[in-house]
């Protein structure tokens, strides 16, 4: 495991490689910090943004569709601007939270009350005409939504519930539980690999967990920070694995310990990721 941008995040989220450009995306949240990093040139940079963005998918007109807490944009990585082309009104306190694109090249996201997700968030599908539908209420911190290469499984973790499931796209509500966790330690974001084995990283555990389809832990690959948020496949051969992470809710003392808390990770796992679909809208 290395490390590939010192950002020192607070709140790191929402890796996603934009293949048209070369480029990983992320987010600071709590800053409002649009990142990116391209590994053929080493290069990196950051966007300040004024609105708090959570998640993106790669578009067939280059850049990101993004979800943000004041509705869903589009972002120009030209001239770095960023344009809501629906506005949205989320209840008083929530934000946006994770997010990734289908194979069908649907959108999905989701929302959360920012105050540790106290009160129960919900999950939404955008087509690419725009269309947006609330698919799943009563998720407290719906993390992961990562959707299998069939199309037919949507893998869901709910931080709160400390719980992964596999659902079927056709209806949430038929759905099993792929793993949980226990103590202080909860499943966050995902990125499933071309062996149909989900990568999630554990808020807590300073770890990533690969699960097989049938929930068996099949391998446990170590973080050198407490907190990794999500990972995403990158590079030009989808075989470097990024590992987002975050450094809010950190003791001093803790951060002394971990200093590289907030930065962006990156390792070869020996398995390739999957190609993203791309949102046409």
């Amino acid at each position: 495991m290395r490390v590939v941008v010192e950002a020192a995040d607070v709140l790191g989220e929402g890796p996603v490689w934009a293949a048209s450009e070369g480029r990983l995306y992320w987010f600071d949240i709590k800053r409002r910090r649009l990142h990116w990093h391209a590994p053929q040139s080493g290069e990196a940079g950051e966007v300040v943004l004024s609105m708090r963005a959570s998640a993106a998918a790669p578009r067939t007109a280059g850049g990101l569709f993004l979800a943000t807490d004041i509705g869903l944009a589009v972002f120009d990585p030209g001239t770095q601007a960023v344009e809501v082309v629906r506005r949205m009104a989320l209840p008083a306190g929530f934000r946006t939270n994770d997010g990734g694109i289908d194979p069908q090249g649907r959108f999905w996201w989701s929302t959360m009350d920012d105050n540790g997700g106290v009160r129960p968030g919900a999950v939404f599908v955008t087509e690419a005409d725009g269309r947006t539908e609330k698919v799943l209420d009563d998720v407290h911190i719906a993390n992961t939504l990562t959707v299998s290469a069939d199309g037919a499984t949507l893998y869901l973790a709910d931080s709160g519930r400390q719980t992964l499931w596999a659902c079927d796209t056709a209806d949430l509500s038929r759905r099993r539980v792929l793993a949980t966790t226990d103590g202080d330690v909860a499943p966050d974001g995902s990125a499933l690999d071309a062996e149909g084995f989900l990568w999630n990283a554990q808020w807590g555990a300073a770890r990533l967990v690969r699960y097989a389809p049938d929930g068996r832990v099949d391998r446990i690959v170590e973080v050198p920070v407490d907190q990794p948020t999500s990972c995403a496949f990158g590079g030009s051969d989808l075989a470097t694995l990024f590992v987002t992470s975050a450094r809010d809710g950190l003791s001093e003392t803790a951060l002394g310990r971990q200093p590289l808390a907030g930065a962006l990770f990156a390792f070869e796992p020996g398995v390739t990721g999957l190609p993203l679909a791309t949102f046409a809208g």
